[in-house]
């Protein structure tokens, strides 16, 4: 990537950024936030086509009315907010691959600089280096002070009970066509039929945008696997231990557990 490239990427950044935080409520805007590998542009993408408003991903913004996704903590300025909730302990198995192993959508950057940092003997042996990954995650994310880092715990809390709207994946995945339905109504938008939205949500499915059944891997692609809970196959009892020290009351505030007794059932 040359030096303009560069600048252009970052401009772009900042200008969306602005948008957000200036306009979003006056063109509007619809603001659709995630921690990292929530779903969150899958969602975006169903929305932009169900609205009939643009979504430009990774390319520079007009100030014009569109879909605008990111990775935002909570700001009063911000209007029409979709906020994008996922079972913390999938996103770890998922950030694991995506930051370790090169996809069709990631840095190679990002991929040598966490391989480096983490320096495992065997990056395929995912059940006994998961614990350390979070680890690393939770402890990096927690100390940096760019406003664009923060960990799965430090996202929940912060939008927690906010005046936003919030939809999880694993909803999405099961119900996509009423909870983006829901979405939609919620947005003040009523007036796009039951039949559209089934016909996005279904352009869009995992099946249709990979060529693979939910549930297939393929860990070199951004859409990797598309099937909730495969924590459970991928946590060992130290994942579990080290995600329960560090998200635990987030996990059960977000209803995916009841307590951490879910801890002593991983045996592995």
């Amino acid at each position: 990537m040359d030096n303009r490239s560069k600048i252009s990427i970052w401009s772009d950044a900042l200008q969306r950024l602005v948008m957000i935080n200036t306009v979003s409520k006056l063109l509007p805007l619809y603001i659709v936030t995630e921690y990292p590998k929530s779903g969150g542009t899958w969602i975006t993408q169903v929305l932009s086509e169900c609205l009939d408003v643009p979504f430009p991903r990774n390319a520079r913004p007009r100030w014009e009315s569109a879909l605008m996704h990111g990775h935002m903590k909570y700001l009063p300025t911000m209007y029409n907010v979709v906020v994008v909730f996922r079972d913390g302990r999938d996103c770890m198995v998922s950030w694991y691959f995506h930051t370790l192993f090169l996809n069709d959508k990631n840095s190679p950057i990002l991929v040598e600089k966490t391989r480096k940092a983490l320096g495992f003997n065997d990056f395929e042996d995912v059940n006994t280096n998961l614990y350390k990954f979070i680890e690393y995650i939770f402890e990096k994310d927690k100390s940096s002070i760019s406003p664009y880092k923060f960990t799965w715990a430090q996202f929940v809390q912060d939008w927690y009970k906010r005046d936003c709207i919030t939809i999880k994946y694993e909803n999405m995945v099961s119900d996509g066509v009423n909870e983006i339905n829901r979405v939609i109504e919620q947005l003040g938008c009523d007036d796009i039929s039951l039949s559209k939205i089934e016909s996005v949500v279904d352009k869009f499915s995992f099946a249709n945008q990979t060529k693979r059944k939910p549930g297939q891997e393929n860990k070199n692609s951004f859409l990797r696997k598309g099937q909730p809970g495969d924590w459970q196959n991928k946590f060992n009892r130290s994942a579990a231990e080290v995600f329960d020290h560090y998200a635990g009351k987030e996990l059960i505030q977000l209803g995916y557990e009841s307590d951490n007794s879910w801890v002593d059932k991983v045996t592995a």
